[in-house]
């Protein structure tokens, strides 16, 4: 078996209509690689990114270099990935489908990062991912980590290796100090990239059958070349039959987090130009559905399209979707011209508080306080101001809730998604950040401009300085935080900020608060 769909939505697909038609032709140029298929503006960009068309057999000529890079670390039995968006997003599918132990540090929340070094580094092998390796979360994290692997005595050669594209700043310096660096395909853009080196290195290290996986996407692009129904159908339903918000659910089934994966493909590539389509990655089917959205399951349990498949198959499968349902919508899949706002307003706020002298968060006066949480926002109460981001929120609108703590320690809050969906009875996302401005923060910047939006910080129990960078971990992510909540104020969306003076207590209180709406 490759793929098989089944839903109710099935018979809402016209395979005579126009549209139909030109899926097909789009369907037939991704498989030419023809970088005009989005449009002139599009084909600079295109032209550079298609090589993720040919992953499934093309990554094939990595697996002598990969398998020498496994026997080289054959002694570190922990594997610690530190990469945001495509360069972590498929491994942790890929650890979590397949049971394997990966710890993924996409995050500058210290209380997070410090999970990464609570194991024995002697035994640890620290992957590092980025095209560019520019990336200020990839950059610090491999800063710091590197840092405490010297402390302790270890030859960082012996315990770090980089997923890179060839000729990139980071390829360039690793090389020259005896790094081991597995180049990634440089026409491949990130979101595309789990076929890539960047999701089979890390895989291949945690012990995962990554050839496997491999020839489950190739047998299923063969497939749905040979025979286009299938693949056209879901794009059919994406971009004809589904509004904005389509709820995905992998409760229950053998791919355990590839919504999280399709969420970041989906939204960064189709979240432009005042449209798009918005993953709502949801507990089950009946959670999905909130505010009519379309419903997604990847086993068969009556949502509106059940996808059953190997994960490699879902890989390609849902690649070429994207690409398809992104000519369907007249938009450039392959960019993602707003995830750079939160970024230079990160790095404003950086530069700003270093002027004044200070290299910590500078105090800023609540609104209101409430128990543990400082209230940044209407409302006197937390019961009030969830109230009043509900009331605010449009009535085709969705809520976005970005907490920007330790989704490990933290995890409890990923509670607060369906509550606050049940008392909306609207479309709620839940992201945590920064992971999440790599993924859906396109989206809320470019998509349909109908978000609301609750920021959730806090205090930090621990901290590390970043080698060579003259602020801490605690300073940088609440920076992001901030920075990316003056990229949602300056287009006058409703933001409500909570933050947690003590993260437990604080939870807790925020729960209770949506339990009681």
């Amino acid at each position: 078996m490759t793929i098989k769909v089944t839903g109710t939505s099935l018979s809402k697909v016209d395979r005579t209509s126009p549209r139909y038609a030109y899926l097909r032709k789009v369907h037939q140029r991704i498989a030419a690689k023809d970088a005009q298929t989005w449009g002139p503006e599009a084909a600079a960009e295109a032209a550079i990114r298609l090589n993720w068309v040919d992953l499934p057999e093309s990554s094939l000529s990595l697996r002598d270099e990969v398998n020498l890079v496994v026997e080289k670390f054959k002694n570190h039995n922990r594997v610690v990935l530190c990469g945001m968006g495509g360069s972590s997003l498929a491994p942790e599918v890929l650890a979590k489908t397949f049971k394997k132990e990966i710890v993924i540090v996409d995050s500058t929340d210290p209380n997070y990062i410090a999970h990464a070094l609570n194991g024995d580094l002697k035994s640890t092998v620290f992957v590092v991912s980025s095209k560019s390796g520019s990336t200020i979360e990839t950059s610090s994290q491999r800063a710091l980590f590197q840092a405490k692997v010297e402390e302790a005595g270890l030859k960082a050669v012996d315990h770090i290796l980089f997923v890179t594209d060839p000729g990139s700043p980071l390829d360039s310096e690793t090389r020259a100090a005896g790094f081991t660096v597995v180049n990634a395909d440089p026409n491949v853009g990130g979101r595309f990239s789990a076929l890539s080196a960047f999701g089979i290195v890390p895989a291949a290290l945690a012990g995962i059958d990554i050839w496997g996986v491999l020839a489950d996407a190739a047998a299923t692009k063969e497939a749905f070349l040979a025979s286009d129904e299938t693949i056209l159908d879901v794009a059919y339903l994406f971009s004809e039959v589904a509004c904005q918000f389509i709820g995905f659910t992998d409760h229950g089934s053998a791919v355990p987090g590839l919504s999280d994966w399709i969420e970041q493909l989906i939204a960064e590539s189709t979240g432009k130009d005042g449209k798009g389509r918005l993953p709502i990655v949801s507990e089950s089917v009946a959670n999905a559905g909130v505010g009519g959205a379309f419903t997604v399951a990847f086993l068969d349990v009556g949502a509106d399209l059940n996808v059953v498949a190997p994960l490699g198959a879902h890989f390609i499968f849902w690649e070429w979707v994207t690409a398809l349902v992104g000519a369907a919508l007249g938009i450039d899949p392959f960019n993602q011209p707003n995830v750079t706002e939160a970024k230079e307003q990160t790095l404003a706020l950086l530069n700003e508080w270093k002027s004044s002298g200070s290299t910590v968060v500078p105090h800023l006066n609540p609104d209101a306080s409430d128990g543990d949480v400082e209230i940044f926002g209407a409302g006197a109460t937390i019961v009030e101001s969830l109230k009043s981001a509900i009331s605010a929120t449009k009535q085709d609108g969705y809520i976005a809730i970005m907490a920007y703590l330790d989704r490990k320690d933290d995890v409890k809050l990923e509670e607060l998604r369906a509550l606050i969906s049940n008392a909306s009875g609207r479309p709620v996302t839940f992201g945590w950040g920064p992971r999440f401005m790599h993924s859906t923060g396109q989206f809320h910047k470019a998509g349909q401009p109908n978000g609301t939006f609750i920021q959730i910080t806090g205090e930090v129990d621990c901290d590390f300085p970043i080698p060579g960078r003259d602020f801490s971990f605690a300073t940088l992510v609440a920076a992001q935080g901030l920075g990316d909540g003056k990229a949602l104020a300056k287009r006058q969306y409703p933001l409500l900020r909570l933050h947690l003076k003590n993260r437990g207590a604080g939870i807790e209180e925020i729960l209770k608060a949506a339990r009681a709406l």
